[in-house]
Order: structure tokens, then C-alpha cells, then sequence
């Protein structure tokens, strides 16, 4: 007998949830076909430098510095343990990703599983991840922005036009103008977004390697004595911090519907970009404090600047690695926004949202009035927020949805169990498992202000929910017309 969530036209109901099946949501999504109005671009390679450029960023040229200081020189085991995470919950999204390849990501992955509910407030959390995160590299970025500005012409923009008011600001002026760049490229096309992307991540790799050809020119075995200060605790705080290191590797999802051979490209992206940025991290992170030592770098928001400038005794250094951090910062910035439109134009497929999210360009190809609205409201916590205030909240939202993916592997091979899948989590169902309990571990280090912070927007999201998106909802209302087009 064929399953319920197989039929491709109806929701399943089960103890009263509305489930979407995944031959739903290919349908709807244009299967392996182009579809929505979207087009089928990138290959592998453009995808996992999308994926590189997703996740390189603000985490390791900015963040790196709070890592230290919660963990030391044992920073470099808060990095394994992140990845860690992130290994187990990528093996989930690699299984979800080949065997429903649409734009909806860790959302759709929900409604395929574990109902409407839940589904929404995935990609309430999917809004705070891509949203808010694109607000706090934008900050990053401002930050590398002063520091190349010195090292080229020995002037910094005015702390009133860099920084927002709770830095001693009045608005970080660089934050709003790297997400309008962005929002620009994107309304262009997905080939040129990912053109741009590509081109982007090959350099920042290539400036963290040259990083640490530098820094381990100077490294002291003393400078990581002693090796974890704050033990076990600080270790974990470390790894809580580092995991803002990794978000975006999970936005290769958001591109399932303009991969081309998405069950093929999808999993094997993901694979080989939380294997590459592992290993880049830790090699980063042991090079910079063996070169200078923990307290050195500790609290520095241009660290590893700060690091080639003490090696070479000379500026140049530092200003190259600032450039390639205004380069890694923008691109994740763009790669970032891609997916956050692509998540907003899933829940505007199925009534969650308004209609205006799913619209695209028939010339453009691309979702423009959603990239323009994004990109303006994200702009705003870009300009007035401080990257502390953010990061903590975006990581626990990250950890929630990523624990929700591993669940969902699990109620998916229990459901389905015919689907399709490319790929098929190792270990099962031990991986998944382990994946919520690191998922839980993590959260629980970001601290209880941070819970609290977290539980009222999950809060404001249930009443979101059903205030607008159940009544709308197009799984119970198939009859509400859709508009995949615009002008």
C-alpha cells in the first residue's frame, strides 16, 4: 500500500498535523525540471564554492577572537566539536537534500515530516539564521572594511558612520551599503551570483592559506600552555561561539531547485564543504595563537591582521588579509541573502507568507521584489546592532533548526521509506541521534539569557503562525490562487 505521504496531491493528517509529501513538494517545485520560474545554473563546483562562500566569513576573521577568549588555545578542540555538530546534522541534510531537492531547505524538510506547525516555526528560526546572520556579517564586515582603509591610505572612517549606537556609533554606514551590493547582484541573475560567489571563495581560501604559511613561520609551542584555562566549560562556550563559524553550510540546500543534478550535487557539496572548512579552522586557529599566543588574539576583532602585522613587522601583510576579508565577508553576505529569499519564497509557495515572496522576474529569473524587501529590513539591525548582540541568538536558532533535521531523517525513513534517496545517513539511526544531542549540547552553552531570548521569539512566531500563515495555509486552501511571476 502506498504510503500517505507518497500521494502526490494530498496533505497526510496525523493526529491532526498537515504534512506535505515530498511528491508534493517536487511537484509543485518542478521536480528535477526547471520550475517556478527558477533556472538550473550552478554545477558542483559553483555549488560548493556557494556553500564555502556561505560559511567563510565573519566566523573566522571576526569570530575567531570570542572564541579564544571563552576557550584558549583548546579553541582549536571547540572547533572539532562544532564540526562535529555540523557533521552529523550535514549527514541528515545530505539524506533530505538528495531525496527532496527543492528551495525550502530545512523548512520544507519539516513539512514533509513533522507537519505545518513545526515546519513554520523551522523557518521562523531559518529567518532569524539567514536574516539576522546576514546583519552580523554585514558588522564584520565594516569592521575588516577600517582595517584595509588604514593599511591603504593610514585613514578609518569615522567611528559615528562605522559603528552603531551600541558600539559608540551612530550608524555602521559600510553594513548597509555590503547588503545593498548584494541585494543588487542577486536581483541580477543566479549565474551571476554564483559566478561572483565562486570567484570570491577561491581567494578567501587562498588568503587563510597564505595566513597560515605566515603564522606558522612564528609558531612557539609555548603559546599553548595553558592548553584549556577555563577547562571543559570553556571548551564548550568556545564551541557555542565557533559554531557561528559554520552556519551556511546548510544553504546548499537552499539551491535545490537551481543545482543542476541536484540528488547528485547536493549531498556531495555538502561533504566536501564541512570537510574543507574544518580543516581550514583549525589550522587557522592553532596557527594564530602558536604565533602570538591566546591572549594575544583574544578580544581582537581583526585578529589575524593583527597576527601577520606581529609576524612580518610590517603592515602590507594585514592589509591583504583585510582585503581578503572584505572579500570572504561579502561573499557570505551574498550567499546568505540567496538563501534567505529562497526560504521566504517556499513559505510564500504555501501561503505561510505573503504572495510578494514567490514572485519572480521573467526577465531576471529571480524572486526581485523578495531580495529588495530582505535586503531593506536586514539592513536595519546591519546599521544600529553590534555583532555580540546577534551572534548567540542566530546560533541557537541555527542549533534548533539543525536538531529538527536530524528528527526529520528519522520520521522521513519511517514514513517513507520507498523515497527516493542519493544518499543515506551512515550509522542510521545512531547519526541522526547524535546529531540532536551535540544540537542540544551546544545549545545549552549560549546561556539562559540567550534561552530566554530564544523562547519569546518562538513564541511570537506560534502567535505569527496562527494569526496568518494557518488560515492561509494553500495545503488546506489548494484553491488560493499563486502567482510564481511578477510584472
Amino acid at each position: 500500500m502506498t504510503p500517505a505521504s507518497s500521494t502526490p496531491h494530498s496533505p497526510a493528517r496525523r493526529a491532526g498535523a498537515r504534512i506535505k509529501s515530498p511528491a508534493l513538494l517536487l511537484a509543485e517545485s518542478g521536480a528535477d525540471l526547471e520550475g517556478h520560474g527558477l533556472r538550473r545554473t550552478m554545477g558542483l563546483f559553483q555549488l560548493v564554492c556557494f556553500g564555502v562562500g556561505a560559511i567563510v566569513g565573519t566566523g573566522i576573521f571576526v569570530g575567531l577572537s570570542d572564541s579564544v577568549a571563552e576557550a584558549g588555545p583548546a579553541v582549536v578542540v571547540s572547533f572539532v566539536l562544532a564540526a562535529v555538530t555540523c557533521i552529523f546534522t550535514a549527514f541528515s541534510f545530505a539524506e533530505l537534500g538528495g531525496a527532496i531537492p527543492v528551495s525550502g531547505s530545512s523548512y520544507s524538510f519539516a513539512y514533509a515530516t513533522l507537519g505545518e506547525r513545526v515546519a513554520f516555526l523551522v523557518g521562523w528560526c531559518l529567518l532569524l539564521e539567514y536574516g539576522v546572520s546576514v546583519s552580523a556579517v554585514a558588522v564584520g564586515w565594516s569592521q575588516y572594511v577600517n582595517e584595509l582603509l588604514d593599511s591603504l591610505i593610514g585613514w578609518n572612517l569615522p567611528e559615528a558612520l562605522s559603528s552603531g549606537p551600541g558600539d559608540g556609533g551612530v550608524i555602521n554606514l559600510p553594513a548597509v551599503i555590503v547588503v545593498m551590493m548584494a541585494a543588487t547582484l542577486l536581483v541580477r541573475g543566479i549565474r551571476e551570483s554564483a559566478g561572483a560567489t565562486a570567484a570570491m571563495a577561491v581567494l578567501k581560501i587562498g588568503i587563510l592559506i597564505a595566513f597560515c604559511a605566515i603564522a606558522f613561520t612564528a609558531f612557539k609551542d609555548g603559546h599553548l600552555s595553558p592548553f584549556a584555562p577555563q577547562g571543559m566549560a570553556g571548551v564548550t562556550a568556545g564551541a557555542s561561539v565557533a559554531f557561528f563559524s559554520y552556519i551556511g553550510f546548510d544553504a546548499i540546500t537552499t539551491a535545490g531547485e537551481e543545482v543542476r543534478n541536484p540528488r547528485r550535487n547536493i549531498p556531495i557539496a555538502i561533504m566536501i564543504c564541512i570537510g574543507l572548512v574544518t580543516l581550514l579552522y583549525c589550522a587557522v586557529a592553532l596557527g594564530a595563537i602558536g604565533a602570538l599566543g591566546a591572549d594575544a588574539v583574544s578580544d581582537k576583532p581583526a585578529a589575524l591582521s593583527l597576527v601577520v602585522d606581529q609576524v612580518t613587522g610590517s603592515s602590507i601583510g594585514g592589509g591583504i588579509i583585510a582585503f581578503g576579508a572584505v572579500v570572504a565577508i561579502a561573499s557570505v553576505v551574498l550567499a546568505v541573502m540567496y538563501g534567505q529569499t529562497r526560504i521566504l519564497m517556499s513559505m510564500s509557495r504555501d501561503g505561510l507568507v505573503p504572495r510578494v515572496f514567490e514572485r519572480v522576474s521573467p526577465k531576471t529569473r529571480t524572486p526581485v521584489a523578495n531580495t529588495w524587501i530582505v535586503a531593506v529590513v536586514f539592513a536595519v539591525p546591519a546599521a544600529f546592532s553590534s555583532l555580540g548582540v546577534v551572534v548567540n541568538l542566530t546560533t541557537i536558532g541555527t542549533l534548533a533548526t539543525m536538531a529538527v533535521v536530524n528528527v526529520a531523517v528519522i520520521a522521513l525513513r519511517r514514513r517513507d521509506p520507498e523515497l527516493k534517496r542519493s544518499f543515506r545517513v551512515p550509522l542510521y539511526p545512531v547519526s541522526p541521534i547524535l546529531g540532536v544531542g551535540f544540537c542540544l549540547y551546544l545549545m545549552y552553552g549560549t546561556g539562559w539569557t540567550t534561552w530566554l531570548q530564544f523562547v519569546v521569539f518562538l513564541a511570537v512566531g506560534a502567535l505569527v503562525y496562527a494569526g496568518y500563515g494557518r488560515s492561509r495555509s494553500r495545503l488546506v486552501s489548494p484553491g488560493r490562487t499563486q502567482g510564481p511571476t511578477e510584472g
